[in-house]
């Protein structure tokens, strides 16, 4: 019996899971775990962003957050700063020492992308790029909608 070719959603996984096995692999005279690169990677695209936001995008409770962000803030990459009007939130902000680790973090991730893509012409890496993007929009989308459709029928 011949095996069948894997699905999308389990190929997907197995390339992400891939991918980020193979920078840690890569970062691991960094000084930094994974979640430590992602926080300030998601950090420098969210500046200023609260801590509950931050876990959200991320997809992780807030307390593990928190002990990553305190770990974060020690070794002087971020900072947390009062929200201007709610007392209870702190708002994260990079210290100019995160401006070496963040450029190693690209220099590791494009030493990462080029061994994943090795054999695949740009024209196809940059249509593999365009698929991804058009399939995260509809996802998000889908969900969303998902979300909103719950909403209204426990509000109805």
């Amino acid at each position: 019996m011949e095996a069948e070719p894997p699905t999308l959603a389990f190929l997907l996984y197995d390339v992400a899971r891939l991918l980020r096995k193979r920078l840690e692999q890569n970062s691991r005279g960094s000084g930094l775990t994974r979640s430590q690169w992602q926080i300030l990677a998601y950090l420098a695209q969210n500046e200023g962003i609260n801590q509950k936001r931050l876990a959200e995008l991320l997809e992780i409770e807030p307390i593990t957050l928190g002990r990553i962000v305190d770990k974060l803030e020690t070794l002087g990459l971020i900072e947390r700063h009062p929200h201007p009007t709610d007392r209870r939130t702190r708002l994260l902000h990079l210290l100019a020492a995160a401006g070496p680790k963040l450029e190693q973090l690209r220099e590791l991730g494009d030493v990462t992308h080029s061994e994943a893509l090795a054999g695949v012409s740009e024209d196809d890496g940059q249509r593999l790029l365009q698929t991804l993007e058009a399939m995260k929009a509809n996802l998000t989308e889908a969900c969303e909608a998902a979300i909103a459709g719950q909403k209204r029928a426990s509000d109805g």
